[in-house]
């Protein structure tokens, strides 16, 4: 049975309604237009940002990937210990888990010199076997439902290794392959179409959340290149700078906004349970 988000199961004595599970349990937002919004826009900061602290800043890859990991341990471990979802807190390890996905891949190329191909499909294999163990371990791979530290540690390392999956897969069709900024967001941007109509005709709507979610990576990589690159590297010119000073405007104000609206936010009652 389907229950209306607003269907009161249960009252207190006092008459008050009780907590609901999707408020006081889910750690993570519902999926609606201002997730995906934001999480491009928490990409392109991701492929920005990593540039402009490696290169503008002059930190180096190294002591940026230093700085960004400990930032992103901090963050994830406020995450873990929060006993609800916290817009601000959520998507501030979004952004830093995006530009610590960008730098593990730039490491393994940069420093290890590694091909971009192998490296691809090491961490989709990564990818694909982090969910089998998640799938066998919980039973679902839902985002819907993580409720516990363990569902939210397969969550957070999924979003890891899509990140560092989608900066691979995309700079091996922008600059591995030669297709360009451009093209490459013409490419991923109609493949996440693709995704989303296959996703109401039978693919599966927990399949579908995580295939457009690797998709936005490179999808959102690409659109910070194009305009952040040089003219004569195929993109607008604007720089890493106020490229990501702009979009991490967008990503506050959307996130603030969310924090005052609770529009990500879907009730379900305790003891509720949803089809």
């Amino acid at each position: 049975m389907t229950l209306s988000p607003r269907t009161p199961l249960l009252a207190t004595a006092a008459g008050h309604q009780p907590p609901t599970i999707r408020t006081m349990l889910n750690k993570v937002p519902e999926i609606t237009a201002f997730f995906w919004i934001i999480k491009v826009l928490a990409t392109t900061v991701g492929e920005t940002a990593a540039d402009y602290l490696n290169v503008t800043l002059g930190l180096g890859l190294n002591g940026t990937s230093l700085i960004m990991t400990a930032l992103l341990a901090v963050v994830l471990v406020l995450q873990f210990r929060s006993h609800r979802y916290v817009p601000r807190l959520y998507w501030t390890a979004v952004v830093l888990i995006s530009v610590v996905g960008t730098l593990l891949t730039d490491n393994l190329v940069d420093n290890l010199g590694l091909a971009l191909w192998p490296i691809t499909l090491v961490f989709a294999v990564a990818l694909g076997a982090t969910f089998a163990v998640w799938y066998r371990v919980e039973g679902t791979l839902s985002m819907h439902s993580i409720v516990t530290r363990r569902r939210e540690s397969f969550y957070w390392l999924a979003i890891l290794l899509t990140f560092a999956l989608g900066t691979a897969a995309g700079d091996l069709l922008a600059e591995g392959l030669g297709l360009g900024y451009g093209w490459s967001v013409l490419v991923f941007a109609a493949a996440i179409g693709v995704v989303a109509v296959a996703g109401r005709v039978g693919l599966g709507a927990v399949t579908a959340f995580w295939a457009a979610y690797v998709l936005t990576r490179p999808l959102g990589a690409s659109i910070g290149d194009l305009l952040s690159q040089d003219r004569s590297a195929g993109g607008l010119g604007l720089g890493t700078t106020v490229t990501s000073l702009l979009f991490l405007a967008t990503i506050g104000v959307v996130v603030t906004y969310l924090t005052r609206t609770r529009a990500d936010v879907t009730e379900v009652r305790l003891g509720a349970e949803t089809a």
